[in-house]
């Protein structure tokens, strides 16, 4: 785990008892998901600016997309390979979308493959009206906000969703949070590992975090959905997206998680844990 990530989790134990309970997106959003993949699409580019260094390691582009009446933002990126010593690749944002859908999580915002200027990449719905946590924490403000149990749920369901996706780049600056303190995980383009660290381990486990940061609540039905996805499931859910080993890296993940989950509830009590 790199030393950015692990200097998140010192902030106050705040990355991982980070976030509001099940599901960011609301039930009316969720149900708008097809639609906005539709527009992501389809809608044509009319103005487009590549964001800096600060706001995006792999400078995407924060495009203005018009169909017919309906405008509105989007994130494009097109990174593949190594950079800046680590691997990225932007089909992994359209694989982390699809995975959330799976779970039933709606914590990333809808996602899909967008060609610009020839060159394919992911596209995402930029979602108004968010601020970085990053910037929230730097100015102090509303902080009795991020110390809720609602919050600290969120958090947890994060930490699940990135154990499963081989992700330890969560930090503060690619978790977003609305006005209401829902949020919205981004920036996925390393995820999906499959070298030994990323298939005997899980990234939030205690061997790389303090215990006191470790998930402990979780809902029931996300362990048993998760307990029960198949290498077929997972195929036809990711196909084209992962390639085969890091499909199996995922079902590895699969059974370290359910393992952590075991471990978590022999130590507070079933009851306590799942709901």
């Amino acid at each position: 785990m790199n030393k950015l990530t692990m200097s998140v989790f010192a902030v106050a134990g705040v990355c991982l008892a980070l976030v509001p309970a099940r599901a960011q997106f609301t039930a009316a959003e969720l149900a708008e998901r097809p639609a906005w993949e539709d527009f992501l699409r389809d809608a044509e580019i009319v103005e487009r600016v590549q964001l800096s260094l600060d706001e995006g390691v792999t400078r995407p582009w924060k495009l203005t997309l018009r169909r017919g009446d309906t405008v509105r933002h989007a994130l494009w990126k097109d990174p593949s390979g190594v950079r800046g010593g680590f691997w990225e690749g932007w089909k992994y944002e359209i694989a982390a979308y699809a995975l959330d859908k799976l779970l039933g999580l709606g914590l990333v915002p809808p996602t899909v493959e967008k060609a610009m200027d020839g060159r394919p990449g992911s596209c995402q719905l930029w979602i108004e009206d968010t601020e970085r946590y990053y910037d929230l924490l730097a100015a102090r403000r509303d902080l009795d906000a991020f110390r809720t149990e609602a919050w600290a749920k969120a958090g947890y369901l994060a930490q699940f969703f990135d154990d499963l996706a081989g992700n330890s780049d969560r930090h503060v600056r690619n978790i977003l949070v609305r006005p209401d303190r829902r949020v919205v995980l981004i920036d996925h383009s390393r995820a999906f590992r499959t070298t030994r660290s990323f298939v005997e381990d899980i990234p939030f486990s205690a061997k790389n975090v303090p215990p006191a940061n470790l998930m402990r609540k979780l809902p029931r039905d996300l362990v048993e959905r998760t307990r029960g996805l198949t290498e077929a499931g997972l195929r036809e859910a990711l196909g084209g997206l992962l390639t085969d080993e890091e499909i199996r890296a995922v079902l590895a993940r699969r059974g370290l998680l359910m393992a952590e989950v075991r471990r978590i509830c022999e130590t507070f009590g079933e009851a306590d844990v799942l709901y």
